[in-house]
């Protein structure tokens, strides 16, 4: 029965796939409930204009449309204010919104929340970048319509929505008006308890004019306080008869008629563009209808067909530049496709924008942009569009005046610091700690400038504005940062804060510094290539901005210098000075089932009190600029910060993929991978009805190039080195590099390249260099697993026993407490974690560190058998139910694996309690304290195990739960596996949470 039922549900979830067409996205529903992250998921844009999937005919509360251009300026109230604190805010407004198109039947308004909603489905078109949707309603008088919509915002228009408009008749019978509407927009979305969501705007859009100009409509806005100006016009084609037109303060209608009968449609094309000014641009409110009247003119004439024949054709040169697929997994690569196409489709293409967090398909983070459109959005369409990429620096250079301000407004007298998040190029944000502090901005963009010029090739670029914004940006890190006496002259930065900002205003912050060191050394080559190939060029940027001729050299000290320490304890390298010194943070309150971060329930100052991490920037430095660092360094900091880490940050999840895929654990970097796959569809962070989270669908794709497909951007040539995760048979994507594309295609015979255009391309494939010419394929096998620390064959695994296998630590200390109290010898709380490992005869001497008394020979021998009694009494009553979970299954793993195993114990009852447990079959050779001299640390035991079994000690894994275990098992020349935490073992080459978490794959080497 439990087969039947286990393969029907197989046949269910492989039908279930075998329905979903990976290039339509599409939700049905019969109710209101999640209209709101609906209409982020379905929302339109084209990285001027966006526009939420509201309905036409119905005023949703959380609809909008949007334009990268329109914002306000508000100012921000402080009761202290400071020096350098941000003074006003950018806020991205909701426009007035043209979808609307009011029904009425028979005079009478169609009010859909007073009907039944018979069917109701959502559909996006990923292939043809359009947005489509059919209700069937009946009224409460009985009347059934079925209401057909499709819009879509053309790639290469500045601003314009097109609407194709179907209403017909099940069984209704009279009357359809259709009224066409242009409506200022409410107020933007008062921000509560979540600063995510919302703002305190003063001021706003407010309407300046509006009117009717022949078929067309207009209406004019305009801000208070940023004096952007905005018009709005429509016009419509329909069969249907034109009436009167309505204006009121707020509003344009136009209105349509037609008799309507069971079987018979009315179609309506409705056409809305926009124009708008820069801040400040006076230009009257009628010429810049006309302006938007001559867009919408041109739009109209082409028609919805010929726009959207346009679009099909612009989407087909994108996919075929993504070339994306996941063999047998249709919903993950449609998952892939919705999120590559709201990041593509929400990009500015011209360089007046970049990407927000919330692209333009929602009010959350108030249109603002970060420094994860460098980080996260950007690579990927650096993979997939270069010029969009380009257009994203583009964006950072005409900012950099502003980021030049704000340099001055933080105390440095030269150079240029990008706000942290911001519209306009200031600083927009009002809490200075985890705002302004975050230095690292500078530092993003000079990856993704390397990134863009490495990749795309175009040194015309970086001649006329990437070597200004990287040496403005380079000049302030010699300016916030300084080489230490202290610490043998590094270059030491003070005072910032990183991405993780649960912990702010620190000390040498890995990421910052390790990306700084990245940042200064390329700013210094760009200078010495500048004055070499381009000398006038240099002559002029150096003039302008007044650069010495010294400052390149000091660049490049800096780096050299850069303080980037590894801690001797745990062997991780410290998020920043002060982070492994303070406590881990409860799990209780790390984790109590809310979607809110902790950001909104704790008080930032108990955050920063704790080692705790909203994402990790250790584990990001590593995927960003980690080429030099090995991978056992990199597991050893995986491990450590991702218990850590609570990914409150929708960006946290790509990158512990990433470097999870890096570190050779697929399995878990497929994990990860699901979880920013579905931020948004899942809604996961509660969030997404207030707009998708750009970062975090760039980070799904990220996941997949540079995780398993192990994409490298820094290199004159691509680097990849694939793995295939178990839940697939195989995927591919594309990537464009220079003048050719490159089809990565991965399954269980190997890794494929296709170079489908270009004359030819070197790539690199696991450190093996490959020349590709047109139409060529070449095959290479998968990368294997060896990128675990573990960097030779084991044949043998040699386990602890106490606090591996069975947790007899207690029951040791709880003897050693008992004989102590007798003697009346004092202990300390911490004596248990001191007599980890260590033989009875040690733990004797640390017993009586403190005693009232001396003891000689014969009565210490007595005390330790008086306390091995005490011990034997209660292991007596051990049994199978005492072993540690997953220790049996460990331990016969690796017995199944056909490799030997080993005890190593320093418990001269070792042979008694593996009976007591039932697992004495399991060992091949068994090693306790009565058969070696040397308690651990010395490696006598382990040695002993490896000799027993005959086997080389290099060639055994050692098991451990104690630090002495540790260096025990490296002191006989084997690698070491810790159980417990990385405070304690973190000398070992992996740190496992408990024995069930022991899988002899992840240490194998082929």
């Amino acid at each position: 029965m439990h087969e039947a039922t286990t393969t029907d549900a197989h046949d269910a979830r492989t039908d279930a796939q075998a329905s979903i067409d990976p290039w339509r996205f599409v939700r049905r529903r019969t109710a209101r409930a999640g209209f709101a992250q609906d209409e982020s998921l379905f929302a339109l844009a084209n990285g001027h204009l966006g526009v939420r999937a509201g309905l036409e005919e119905d005023r949703s509360p959380s609809h909008g449309s949007f334009l990268s251009g329109i914002w306000e300026r508000t100012p921000i109230e402080y009761h202290e204010r400071f020096p350098g604190f941000a003074r006003t805010t950018d806020t991205r407004l909701p426009i007035a919104d043209g979808i609307g198109i009011a029904l009425q039947l028979d005079g009478k308004p169609l009010d859909l929340d007073q009907g039944e909603w018979l069917d109701f489905e959502r559909c996006l078109d990923l292939r043809h970048g359009r947005y489509q949707r059919r209700l069937r309603w009946r009224s409460p008088q009985g009347a059934t319509l079925e209401i057909e919509s499709e819009r879509l915002i053309p790639l290469d228009r500045k601003a314009v929505l097109a609407i194709r408009y179907r209403v017909r008749s099940i069984d209704a019978d009279g009357e359809l008006s259709l009224h066409s509407q242009l409506k200022s927009a409410g107020h933007a979305a008062a921000q509560g308890d979540d600063p995510r969501i919302g703002t305190r705007v003063q001021g706003g859009l407010r309407v300046t004019g509006r009117g009717v100009h022949g078929e067309a409509a207009w209406l004019t806005q305009r801000t208070t306080h940023s004096d952007v100006r905005l018009a709005c016009a429509q016009r419509q084609r329909t069969s249907a008869s034109a009436g009167a037109h309505a204006q009121t303060e707020e509003s344009v209608t136009q209105t349509f008629t037609q008799q309507l009968a069971p079987g018979q449609t009315v179609t309506l094309e409705k056409y809305v563009a926009y124009a708008w000014t820069p801040p400040g641009d006076a230009v009257e409110a009628g010429v810049l209808a006309d302006r938007a009247l001559a867009e919408l003119d041109a739009a109209a004439a082409q028609g919805y067909d010929a726009l959207a024949e346009r679009q099909s054709a612009l989407l087909q040169r994108f996919w075929d530049s993504a070339d994306l697929a996941i063999d047998g997994d249709p919903a993950t690569e449609q998952a892939l496709r919705l999120n590559l196409f709201h990041v593509f489709q929400s990009t500015c293409r011209d360089g007046d924008a970049s990407a927000a967090a919330k692209g333009l398909t929602g009010e959350g983070y108030e249109g603002h942009y970060f420094w994860d459109a460098e980080v996260f959005m950007l690579p990927a369409m650096l993979a997939t569009d270069p010029a969009l990429a380009r257009s994203m620096l583009e964006y950072r250079y005409r900012v950099l005046e502003p980021a030049r301000r704000h340099a001055r407004e933080m105390n440095h007298a030269r150079g240029a610091l990008f706000a942290w998040r911001t519209i306009s190029g200031d600083e927009c944000s009002a809490y200075f700690p985890s705002g302004s502090a975050q230095y690292h901005i500078n530092a993003a963009v000079a990856w993704a400038i390397r990134a863009y010029v490495e990749a795309s090739g175009d040194e015309h670029f970086l001649l006329a504005k990437g070597a200004e914004i990287l040496f403005e940006t380079a000049r302030v890190w010699r300016d916030v940062g300084h080489f230490d006496p202290r610490r043998n002259g590094a270059f030491c930065i003070a005072a910032i804060t990183g991405p993780d900002e649960y912990t702010a205003l620190v000390d040498n912050n890995h990421y910052t510094n390790r990306m700084a060191q990245r940042h200064l050394r390329y700013a210094a080559d760009v200078a010495a290539w500048l004055a070499e190939r381009h000398p006038e060029a240099h002559a002029a940027l150096a003039a302008r901005i007044d650069l010495r001729d010294d400052e390149a050299t000091q660049w490049r000290q800096a780096a050299d210098a850069m303080y980037l320490p590894v801690d001797p304890a745990t062997g991780v390298f410290p998020q920043d000075d002060t982070f492994l010194d303070k406590p881990r943070l409860p799990r209780d309150d790390a984790d109590d089932g809310e979607k809110r971060p902790l950001l909104l329930r704790m008080h930032p100052l108990t955050l920063y009190r704790h080692q705790v991490c909203k994402q990790a920037d250790v584990v990001l430095a590593l995927v960003l600029a980690g080429e030099q660092v090995d991978r056992v360094a990199k597991r050893r900091n995986l491990e450590y910060y991702e218990a850590v880490t609570v990914h409150d940050s929708t960006l946290s999840a790509s990158t512990f993929s990433v470097l999870a895929a890096d570190v050779g654990d697929v399995e878990k970097a497929y994990r990860y991978f699901l979880d920013t796959l579905r931020v948004d569809l899942d809604d996961s962070h509660g969030n997404a009805a207030h707009g998708v989270h750009l970062a975090a669908m760039a980070g799904s794709w990220q996941a997949l190039a540079w995780g398993f497909g192990g994409l490298r951007l820094h290199a004159d040539h691509p680097v990849l080195a694939p793995t295939l995760p178990a839940a697939w048979r195989g995927y591919r994507f594309g990537l464009r590099w220079r003048d050719a594309h490159l089809r990565v295609t991965v399954d269980a015979d190997g890794a494929h390249y296709t170079l489908t255009e270009g004359a030819r391309l070197t790539i690199e494939h696991d450190g093996e260099r490959l020349e590709l010419q047109t139409g060529q394929t070449l095959t290479r096998p998968l990368r294997t697993a060896q990128a675990s620390p573990f960097p030779r064959r084991f044949e043998a695994v040699v386990f602890d026993l106490d606090g591996v296998i069975a947790d007899t630590a207690g029951v040791h200390e709880a003897a050693w407490r008992r004989l102590a109290a007798e003697i009346d010898a004092p202990l300390a709380d911490d004596i248990g974690e001191r007599l980890k490992g260590v033989d009875r005869r040690a733990s004797l001497d640390i017993v009586l560190e403190q005693a009232t008394r001396r003891f000689d020979e014969a009565e210490r021998d007595a005390l330790a058998a008086r306390k091995n009694s005490y011990y034997r009494e209660r292991i007596e009553q051990f049994g199978p139910q005492d072993l540690l979970p997953g220790a049996r299954e460990a331990v016969a793993s690796v017995r199944a694996a056909g490799l030997k195993t080993a005890l190593a114990s320093a418990s001269r009852n070792a042979p008694l309690l593996l009976e007591r447990l039932g697992i004495a079959e399991l060992f091949d050779y068994v090693v306790d304290a009565n058969g070696i001299r040397h308690s651990k640390p010395d490696p006598e035991i382990f040695l002993a195990a490896a000799a027993g079994l005959g086997v080389e000690p290099s060639a055994c894994l050692g098991v451990e739960d104690a630090a002495a275990g540790i260096a025990s098992i490296h002191a006989a020349g084997m690698c070491a596996v810790g159980i417990g935490s990385h405070e304690a073992l973190g000398a070992a080459e992996a740190v496992l949470p408990d024995i069930a978490a022991f899988d002899l794959g992840a240490f194998a080497t082929p």
